[in-house]
């Protein structure tokens, strides 16, 4: 019996002392990054342009893997249930880790439980666009012409469930507003609409909007976060023109699944700080529409704990939930 305790016990100590040794010598292979959305979108779009930098910074190939459907569930589950080694991230955005435990009534993950926090990325503003129709000129004057006109003001989204539609119905209950939601498949079909005056106003992504602004086929309004946004510097926020604290932007981070040893999380976040915080890597991001916006682990945990139940409360007020 004695020998088979010892045998056991040298046994674990050989395993931990292999998993530190790995530890220590992360990565000795390419890491994959999923995400939930297919090739070609914003997501894609983003993470094609830092990883070129990650991968100097870590002396591997980091391999880009799409998953999508589901508002990326299928994504964040596959990585739930991946071993916390490291070489599996994902790079998740608000609706993986903050609306979809509420859109859904199954998402395959819990965003708070199942993954090690890594950093935020950044976040993309929204910016409230209106067709130059519409008798409004400021955000002050949108808000009292909806006030005056209830339900005859529609707005425009990509997608019911997306975050310039969950912008949308955070407008209306801050700003007491009855306006109506016309989801449309995706932002270009939107936008269009917009431009046409079918729909009078939405809520989109800076970059597919900003060359309509530019133009002058729609008149852009504000922005969603918190402050002004590079991308269009003259364009104030909601929050700094109407409603203080207002905030719904599309953000993005990496995070792992849980259990990632602290010897590789501290490497892969020392990478990203890196990548982020290098001059090219991080214009290239900010021409994206991207405001870069690296944090530690525990800041990224808190902003996750803070974002759920904020956006909780306003898809089951809404009546936003999907099957």
């Amino acid at each position: 019996m004695k020998t088979i305790t010892a045998l056991v016990t040298a046994l674990a100590a050989l395993i931990g002392a292999a998993q530190v040794a790995q530890a220590q010598n992360y990565p000795t292979r390419p890491v994959t990054l999923v995400l939930g959305f297919a090739p070609g979108g914003p997501s894609d779009v983003m993470a094609r342009v830092f990883t070129r930098k990650l991968e100097q910074v870590l002396g591997q190939p980091v391999v880009i893997e799409n998953r999508s459907g589901a508002g990326g569930n299928i994504a964040g589950e596959m990585v739930a249930r991946a071993a916390p080694d490291g070489y599996t991230l994902l790079l998740a955005n608000s609706g993986i880790l903050a609306a979809n435990a509420s859109l859904y009534k199954r998402t395959g993950f819990d965003a708070e439980k199942d993954f090690t926090p890594i950093t935020l990325v950044g976040a993309q503003a929204n910016v409230l666009v209106i067709n130059p129709n519409l008798p409004a000129n400021t955000l002050a004057e949108l808000i009292a012409y909806a006030r005056a006109n209830p339900r005859k003001v529609s707005y425009a989204s990509g997608g019911h469930g997306s975050s310039p539609h969950l912008a949308g119905e955070l407008l209306k209950t801050e700003a007491k507003i009855d306006i109506v939601h016309v989801p449309y498949k995706g932002t270009g079909p939107a936008l269009q609409d917009v431009i046409a005056g079918h729909v009078q106003m939405m809520f989109s992504s800076v970059s597919p909007a900003k060359p309509q602004i530019e133009s002058g086929k729609v008149r852009a309004l504000a922005v969603t976060t918190l402050k002004r946004t590079a991308l269009l510097p003259d364009i104030g926020s909601v929050a700094e023109l109407a409603i203080p604290n207002f905030e719904a932007t599309a953000w993005h981070a990496l995070v792992a699944p849980a259990g990632l040893p602290k010897d590789v999380l501290a490497t892969i976040h020392r990478a990203l700080m890196e990548t982020l915080k290098d001059p090219a890597t991080n214009k290239q991001l900010t021409g994206l529409g991207l405001d870069v916006m690296p944090t530690t682990p525990d800041q990224l945990a808190a902003y996750i704990k803070a974002e759920i139940p904020k956006w909780s409360a306003l898809i089951k007020a809404s009546g936003a939930t999907l099957e």
